[in-house]
């Protein structure tokens, strides 16, 4: 379970932009799955997460109702009795309110 809570705390940055760096924290659901909150320089999501080993994927929604989906990779240790972490990924945009949507 470590990734789990690795890919918890890097998940509000896998569904940044590319050049955001940004906090987050997650409560696991159940085994594999967590809901989190984060926020930086790319604004503020809240997400759930998926992780298996090292690889993780997620889909979040930012303050401006931006939908994204991030897949990543990342490792973590226990310090101080919390897992701390880090973990780099990328991700997209798959619905953006503030775009037109073509009619066909």
């Amino acid at each position: 379970m470590p990734f789990l809570r690795i890919f918890s705390l890097a998940f509000p940055l896998l569904l940044a932009a590319c050049s955001s760096v940004g906090v987050g924290v997650s409560v696991p659901l159940f085994p594999g799955v967590s809901i989190g909150v984060g926020g930086g320089s790319g604004g503020m999501h809240l997400g759930v997460g998926a992780g298996a080993g090292p690889v993780g994927v997620g889909v979040g929604v930012n303050q401006r109702g931006q939908v994204s989906t991030g897949v990543g990779v990342g490792t973590s240790t226990n310090v101080g009795g919390a897992q701390v972490g880090v973990g780099v990924g990328t991700s997209t945009t798959v619905y953006d309110p503030d775009q037109p949507r073509v009619r066909r």
